[in-house]
């Protein structure tokens, strides 16, 4: 199975949260795993508020580790106008919508998408993704 995670997940393997136990469950359980290269951004701009020094450079090391066994996506153009139909349509914020363009991208039937963004999970499941987190 395919498993795409936003980075509300992936960020969580990073910097300890209430859930973050959880969310690597989640992430764990499936050997095939895709994001959008604007996870990269988002994950690293997170880690970057909230940790320091050493902390900081491990986990910068270990994005970077994890990001090289994962399936990116790029945005082509016909992401983008998807992205911005989904942002119309579901009323998501703009980068929510980029995620979820991307995992349509991959044109898988009822692809497990695993957030903790709750207003990225109800338009999730209003597209058919199969949603863990949120």
């Amino acid at each position: 199975m395919t498993t795409f995670v936003d980075s509300s997940a992936l960020v969580k393997r990073y910097i300890k949260e209430v859930d973050s136990k959880f969310a690597v469950s989640l992430i764990d359980a499936d050997d095939v795993l895709a994001t959008s290269w604007l996870s990269f951004v988002e994950v690293r701009k997170a880690v970057s508020r909230i940790l320091q020094d050493n902390d900081l450079a491990l986990a910068r090391q270990a994005i970077a580790d994890d990001f090289d066994k994962l399936a990116l996506i790029s945005p082509v153009q016909s992401t983008w106008q998807s992205a911005a139909d989904i942002a119309d349509t579901l009323g998501v914020r703009s980068l929510d919508a980029i995620q979820l363009a991307c995992a349509q991208r991959l044109r898988i039937q009822n692809l497990r998408f695993i957030t903790f963004d709750l207003r990225q999970a109800v338009a999730a499941r209003a597209m058919g993704f199969n949603v863990a987190g949120s």
